[in-house]
């Protein structure tokens, strides 16, 4: 039937676990196919002539539905106007005939007062694109001039399949003698012979989406009204800009990055090797605004709920993955990429979403976690709500709501592997957007965290948040969405747990600073990094701190965890000097121990190294070591730790990460030492340089260099450049690199838009990856 959805879901594991299954590509369409009519029964026929609506003839139309979001692209054709009959003297006053629409102008243009004024000046199209809670201006030209005493005239919105006035979703807009600022109203404010100027107001809380307008007029009081339909759509999205708009934001700057900045940075790596990679949102580009709608159609979230950014940002978070509802991209953590893109070679959102948009909502292959979280934010700020990719480092993933990381030893304290379902991963990226929060208590608005990956599910649903990042730093863990799982991520302690001879286990160790550090994002108006990790929880070791953790544990599966305290005397930590090992180099840490004792302590250290998938799962171990300790009263030893490159060199996975794992006992107290330290190979930057004059419509060029870091030939190569503004993204095939070659690239294009632009290139191959450079170029106009 017209209107019906289907929805189709995937059984195939994504998410953390490295197996990954393809959805398969699926159209939806609805076809009712002509059946043979049947001979109608006498009390079928009875039964419809009592009550005809109960009981309608079927109907033999044929009906193909794709669910699919597209502009109007031709003027509607208007309804057939009946010719008012004329007296016996053969003439018709003007005031006497039916009043009706000739034309509609909507004032859209990019450069005009209502794109200008809503901030929606820069998306790509000429439909008339306004921010809600924010009077807009329209023109239309009358058959013959308005007579206020004696003509009606209201105009009407609709969006969603089956538009209904109670759900907000038809909307009806009465003129009136002046607006009041506080719903859907209209009023003339100019009127020059047969046109008219319309100032109309939207309330704050409206429907967001894509809206059909019928201006509807009549002249006489009992005669059905004309209906004029614009061939052109009105889209109305959220207003950050707007006081009485939940996602307002009230600094300018904060709006210009966080909704107007369709560039921006996501942050990778380690704590102490933290690495950048520049992102092209381009939530501005052709196709996107499209997208972003078609998006929220796919979706089961009904067209009335789409006011309210929490349901929005919630329905984005589980539509962005396509675990489970057919959405935007396929997880993949596998290292094996065959039939799609590395997750590394993205840089930008506008060829996944135009792609998933061009290709009816097939899943694009594939992302990984910097991946959904730059979609998420193309999205979010195309749809009006403020929002940033945020980076956590040494990010655990909770798996069974103890609110605590948790690692199990058996009784000669080896690893149970399969208790041990926890993780941490090196780094994490989601994202904060920015709203109120009328739903929870008073304080828990502003920045919010949401998730796009699939990891845990909410509700039966891949998604998560949004969190309040107030309620996770105090550690209320109790209120919605999904903030026990966001606390864990970011302050979570570390626990070690030994098996007992009964079977039982017993707390032997606890790293109170083994999660959530350096919690990064771009900075407002700069590509220089900001530390936003006094946001999401006070300074570790802090009394706050140490209230929050507990308090959120008593709403985890484990609420006795903090009963009892362990003696420690002995500290041991990893330290990486500078800005640590290179690829293709030997790696090389400090192990630094250290007796805070006034009496003499011994330990044999187990080391262990091992390849490591940044979401935290272990490859393989390639190298262990035992490292006897003594300690004199007060002492501190560092001791030199080193990973020759050929026991790493054809081991390594995405990321070039690596574990190193310490554990071991003091012989006088038998306390448990324990430590894990990640660490990344860092990989060379693509120097990128421009040449010539950067003028809008004049040819220019730069110049792409980069030199291979490793002794073995590079297979494969593959270039991506892209500049928005500058130039379409594209692939640039290179092949062989030899080993310590060095490769030079001139990429030739011709500027479109005036202002500070980014050109960015990535380089990807199966043997090196998070390759990538940026540069900055500002283009004169003509």
């Amino acid at each position: 039937m017209p209107g019906e959805r289907l929805t189709l879901r995937s059984t195939s594991e994504i998410g953390r676990f490295p197996g990954v299954a393809l959805p398969t590509r699926v159209e939806l369409s609805i076809q009712k196919v002509e059946e043979k009519k049947q001979e109608e029964g006498g009390c079928r026929r009875w039964f419809r002539k009592i009550c005809p609506c109960c009981c309608k003839r079927q109907s033999s139309t044929s009906y193909d539905i794709t669910d699919k979001v597209e502009w109007a692209k031709g003027p509607t054709p208007e309804p057939v106007k009946p010719i008012p009959e004329k007296p016996e003297n053969g003439e018709l006053k003007e005031t006497e005939a039916k009043l009706s629409v000739c034309s509609v102008d909507l004032l859209s243009s990019k450069t005009g007062q209502n794109r200008v004024e809503h901030h929606t000046n820069l998306y790509h199209g000429d439909e008339l694109i306004i921010r809600r809670g924010q009077t807009f201006q329209i023109e239309m030209e009358l058959n013959r001039p308005f007579d206020a005493d004696n003509d009606k005239m209201h105009l009407e919105l609709k969006t969603g399949l089956l538009p209904k006035v109670s759900k907000g979703t038809h909307v009806i807009i009465p003129l009136v003698e002046h607006l009041e600022d506080q719903g859907w109203e209209a009023k003339i404010t100019e009127q020059n012979g047969c046109k008219l100027k319309l100032s109309v107001n939207s309330p704050a809380n409206a429907v967001i989406g894509l809206y059909g307008l019928t201006v509807l007029t009549r002249s006489l009081k009992d005669e059905a009204p004309n209906a004029h339909c614009s061939s052109k759509s009105v889209i109305l999205l959220f207003n950050p800009w707007c006081e009485e708009d939940v996602v307002f934001l009230d600094d300018e700057e904060q709006r210009k990055e966080y909704v107007l900045n369709d560039t921006g940075r996501i942050y990778y790596g380690t704590e102490k090797q933290i690495g950048a990679r520049t992102w092209n949102f381009g939530q501005f580009q052709e196709g996107i605004l499209e997208a972003c709608l078609f998006l929220l159609e796919k979706s089961d979230m009904s067209p009335s709920g789409r006011g309210d950014p929490v349901n929005v940002v919630r329905v984005i978070t589980a539509m962005i993955n396509a675990q489970d509802d057919f959405g935007v991209l396929v997880g993949n953590w596998s290292g094996d990429y065959t039939g799609g893109t590395c997750p590394a070679a993205w840089s930008s959102s506008v060829e996944i979403l135009r792609t998933y948009h061009s290709t009816n909502g097939t899943p694009v292959c594939y992302g990984q976690c910097w991946v959904f979280s730059g979609v998420t934010t193309t999205v979010l700020r195309c749809l009006g709500i403020p929002s940033r990719s945020v980076t956590n480092f040494q990010s655990a993933h909770d798996t069974d709501v103890s609110l605590t990381t948790d690692v199990y030893f058996d009784e000669n304290m080896e690893p149970i592997d399969h208790l041990n379902s926890d993780s941490v991963w090196n780094f994490h990226v989601w994202n904060d957007c920015w709203m109120a929060r009328p739903d929870l208590p008073p304080g828990n608005g502003g920045w919010q965290a949401v998730d796009s990956t699939p990891q845990e599910t909410s509700q039966g649903i891949f998604c998560c948040g949004p969190a309040s990042i107030s309620a996770i730093r105090s550690g209320h863990v109790y209120l919605k969405h999904d903030t026990p799982f966001v606390f864990a991520e970011v302050n979570s302690d570390k626990i070690y747990w030994k098996r007992n001879q009964d079977g039982t286990f017993s707390q032997v160790y606890s790293e109170k600073k083994a999660v959530g550090h350096c919690i990064s994002t771009k900075a407002v108006g700069s590509d220089e990094r900001e530390d936003i990790t006094n946001l999401y929880k006070h300074p570790e070791d802090s009394e706050e701190e140490r209230i929050a953790v507990e308090t959120a544990s008593r709403y985890g599966s484990k609420p006795d965890t903090y009963c009892a305290a362990a003696a420690e005397d002995v500290r041991v930590e990893v330290k990486i000097d500078g800005e640590g090992p290179k690829m293709g180099c030997d790696a090389k840490l400090s192990i630094v121990v250290k007796n805070q004792s006034s009496e003499p302590r011994r330990t044999t250290l187990h080391s262990q190294v091992a390849v490591m998938h940044y979401t935290g799962v272990l490859k393989n171990a390639i190298k262990k070591d035992q490292i006897p300790v003594e300690l004199l009263p007060n002492e501190e030893k560092k001791i030199e730790w080193i990973l020759p490159y050929q026991e790493y060199q054809n081991q390594l996975v995405d990321q070039a990460a690596l574990m190193l794992s310490l554990c071991g006992r003091v012989t006088e107290t038998k306390q448990v030492l324990a430590n894990q330290t990640s660490f990344r190979l860092r990989t060379p930057d693509l120097s990128i340089k421009p040449l010539g004059d950067a003028v809008v419509g004049k040819e220019m060029s730069a110049k792409i260099t980069f030199t291979n870091p490793l002794p073995c030939t590079l297979k494969d190569v593959v270039f991506r450049v892209e500049g928005l503004g500058l130039q379409k993204g594209h692939e640039v095939l290179i092949g062989d690199v030899g080993g310590h070659a060095t490769l030079t690239l001139t990429e030739h294009f011709i500027p479109s838009q005036p202002g500070p632009k980014k050109l960015v290139a990535s380089l990807d191959c199966k043997q090196l990856t998070q390759v990538h450079g940026v540069a900055d170029i500002v283009v004169l106009d003509q």
